[in-house]
């Protein structure tokens, strides 16, 4: 993923960071509000490590796959499907009903 796409739907990806540095703090998140060069100050902080070594664990991070909910983009989504079936057991589908979770509605 690109910087933009954080930077654009920086909310979104609250959680995201969050699952990568669980040390952080949705407050702080807000007042950083998508800026590159806040970030990377923070998590050289937030980790204790120096900024060179901040800003290139931001870049491996950057590296993977976009979230799936936080770009609404059919092309993106049919992307994410597809990529997701790589941590599916074997003789499932990815694109599977998942009634089974229960989050389906009648109409869903």
């Amino acid at each position: 993923m690109k910087w933009h796409h954080v930077q654009e739907n920086w909310s979104a990806f609250y959680e995201a960071i969050i699952d990568k540095w669980p040390d952080a703090d949705e407050a702080e998140l807000d007042e950083i509000d998508g800026d590159q060069r806040a970030f990377i100050l923070y998590i050289a902080e937030l980790t204790e490590q120096e900024t060179g070594d901040a800003r290139e664990e931001i870049r491996e991070w950057l590296a993977g796959e976009l979230p799936s909910d936080v770009v609404m983009d059919p092309r993106h989504d049919d992307q994410s499907i597809r990529l997701s079936g790589k941590y599916l057991p074997e003789g499932e589908d990815e694109y599977d009903d998942d009634a089974r979770y229960g989050d389906d509605g009648p109409n869903e």
